[in-house]
C-alpha cells in the first residue's frame, strides 16, 4: 500500500519536476554561453557558439581590466555600494524600530508614505535630481551617490524591516526594559539579532541594486574615469567600428564575482528569511 501511494505521489509531482528542470537550463545555458565566451575571440563566438574555447587563457580578462580601467571602477562601485548600504542600514532599521513598536494612526500613515515609495518610477526623479545634485554643489561626485542611493532603497528597506521586527515578541522587549536597558539597547540586543535574515535580505537585494545601477551613475557622476563605476566603465569597452566580444564578456565576468561573493556570504539569511514566512507584505 505504502509503495503504490508513493508512486502515485511521485507521478502527480513529476510535472513539477520537470518544469524545474526545464527553468534549470534554461539559466544554466545562457550562463554557460556567457562565461565561455570570455575565454574566446570573435571568430570562435560566431562560429561554434556553444562550442568549449580553444584555451582557456585569461587574455581577455588582461584586455578588458586595462581597456577599461575596471580595477579603478571596481573601487569606485565599491565605495558607493558600501557607503550606501551602510546609510541605508543606518536609517532603516531605527525607522523600522520605531514604526513596528508604533499602533497609532500616525504611524499606519507614515508605513503608508514609506509604500508609496514603490508607485515613482526611477527614470521620472531623473531630472530633479540633477537640480539637487547641481543645487548641492555635488554633480560629478561620488558623494552625491552615497548620499542618494539609500534614499531609493528605504521604501523597500523600512517595509521588509518593519515586518521583520513585528515577529519579535513583545515580551522580550520588557524583559529587556526590566533589566534597565534602554530604547537603543532593546534595539540592538534584542531586536537586531533577532532580525538578521531581514538585515541579510535588505542587504543583498540593495547590494544588486547599487552595483548595477547604471542610469544615475552615468548622469550624476560621468564618465570620468577617476569616479565613474563598473557599469559606466563597461560600455567603453565597446567600439563603433567593432566591438570584441571576448573582452566585454570578460570584463562583464570580472564585475560579477563581487555579485557572486556577496550573495554566496548572504543567501543562508535570506533563505531562512523566504523559508521562516517571516516577511508578510
Amino acid at each position: 500500500m505504502k509503495s503504490a501511494k508513493h508512486s502515485r505521489l511521485g507521478r502527480s509531482w513529476l510535472p513539477a519536476h520537470i518544469l524545474v528542470w526545464l527553468y534549470a537550463v534554461l539559466l544554466v545555458v545562457p550562463l554557460y554561453y556567457f562565461v565561455a565566451s570570455a575565454f574566446k575571440t570573435n571568430e570562435e563566438i560566431f562560429a561554434s557558439p556553444f562550442a568549449l574555447p580553444s584555451s582557456f587563457g585569461l587574455g581577455n580578462f588582461g584586455t578588458a581590466f586595462h581597456s577599461a580601467d575596471l580595477g579603478l571602477a571596481v573601487v569606485n562601485s565599491a565605495l558607493v555600494t558600501v557607503f550606501s548600504l551602510v546609510l541605508t542600514l543606518a536609517l532603516s532599521i531605527p525607522a523600522a524600530f520605531a514604526l513596528a513598536r508604533s499602533t497609532g494612526r500616525l504611524a499606519s500613515l507614515v508605513e503608508s508614505v514609506f509604500s508609496l515609495g514603490f508607485l515613482i518610477p526611477t527614470f521620472a526623479a531623473l531630472f530633479p535630481t540633477f537640480l539637487l545634485a547641481a543645487a548641492t554643489g555635488l554633480f560629478h561626485t561620488r558623494t552625491f551617490m552615497i548620499l542618494f542611493l539609500p534614499a531609493t532603497a528605504m521604501p523597500l528597506s523600512v517595509v521588509i524591516l518593519v515586518q521583520f521586527m513585528r515577529t519579535v515578541p513583545r515580551e522580550m522587549e520588557e524583559a529587556a526594559r526590566m533589566d534597565g536597558a534602554s530604547t537603543f539597547a532593546v534595539l540592538r540586543h534584542v531586536y537586531t539579532p533577532m532580525c538578521l535574515p531581514g538585515i541579510a535580505t535588505v542587504l543583498l537585494l540593495n547590494f544588486l541594486t547599487f552595483w548595477n545601477e547604471y542610469l544615475y551613475s552615468l548622469v550624476i557622476i560621468g564618465p570620468d574615469p577617476a569616479q565613474r563605476t563598473v557599469q559606466v566603465a563597461l560600455p567603453t569597452l565597446k567600439s563603433i567600428t567593432g566591438t570584441d566580444y571576448g573582452v566585454l564578456t570578460a570584463g562583464t565576468v570580472l564585475t560579477l564575482v563581487p555579485v557572486w561573493i556577496v550573495y554566496t556570504v548572504l543567501q543562508k539569511r535570506m533563505q531562512q528569511a523566504l523559508v521562516s514566512g517571516a516577511v508578510k507584505m
